[in-house]
């Protein structure tokens, strides 16, 4: 449907699981993508698939790549600034802005460590901060319009108590996108979020194995607990977030939807 056509979107976060999904989504829809990560390896290999994927002539406004990679850590304030500025150099401006880094490590109230919920925070909720200082501000300069998303979680609203230091940066972070919205509202730069619940990712493999001990049918276990028969799936994830980034989802801003199948407040 061509919703991003000639957006310049940054994807942080975007080398593996929700973020990759969102990269592939936003390039089909004709942006311009943008990816970071830690690991080059996984950041080169997915935009070799997003120009392999890509059709004839299709080129940045700059006459550049349709697809870049920035390796960066999110957990330092200072790379994810100088990701927007690498960007804003190759492209000349920034339009939407996704974060989807996130740090998942567990901890409880009684053994998080201040180094634990120093990592947290710096992934979870510092990095986004300043990525996002650093696309606003390229928006802002060039009085123009913008959209960004921030992928938090359903553990904004309390979580379990192994994700205690997860839960406080998600819940900042929700926080964060309600602020930023609302001060940035006049500028026409729309900021949402989106709460993910229990979803099937890289990463989320990795967690389950390494601290529940889980199997390789984990993911079916999980699916036959859950009301739809199954987990969250990146891709569907990825489409909303496009929705959101793009025109069709008008004046929306200062959201942050609770994307899962457990209906919070509710009762048995």
């Amino acid at each position: 449907m061509g919703l991003l056509e000639g957006r310049i979107v940054l994807v942080n976060g975007g080398t593996q699981g929700i973020g990759a999904a969102v990269a592939r989504a936003a390039a089909r829809e004709g942006a311009v993508v943008a990816v970071t990560g830690r690991r080059p390896e996984l950041g080169e290999a997915l935009v070799a698939e997003l120009a392999s994927s890509s059709p004839v002539g299709w080129e940045s406004p700059s006459a550049g790549a349709k697809a870049m990679f920035v390796r960066a850590d999110l957990a330092d304030a200072e790379q994810a600034k100088a990701a927007v500025a690498q960007v804003i150099a190759a492209h000349g401006r920034i339009d939407c802005l996704v974060n989807s880094a996130g740090l998942t490590s567990r901890g409880s109230l009684l053994d998080t460590t201040p180094e634990l919920f120093d990592a947290h925070i710096a992934v979870n909720l510092k990095g986004p901060f300043f990525a996002m200082q650093a696309a606003v501000a390229d928006m802002v300069a060039r009085k123009a319009p913008g959209t960004i998303v921030n992928i938090i979680s359903t553990c904004a609203h309390g979580g379990p108590p192994f994700l205690a230091p997860y839960s406080a940066a998600k819940a900042g972070l929700a926080g964060l996108t309600r602020n930023a919205a609302h001060a940035h509202r006049w500028d026409r730069i729309r900021i949402n979020g989106l709460n993910i619940g229990w979803t099937a990712t890289e990463g989320e493999d990795a967690t389950q194995r390494t601290f529940h001990g889980a199997g390789d049918n984990w993911r079916d276990e999980a699916a036959r607990g859950l009301p739809m028969g199954k987990l969250g799936q990146p891709d569907e994830i990825a489409d909303f977030v496009v929705l959101l980034l793009s025109d069709r989802s008008g004046v929306v801003t200062g959201s942050v939807i609770d994307w899962d199948q457990t209906v919070l407040g509710g009762l048995d």
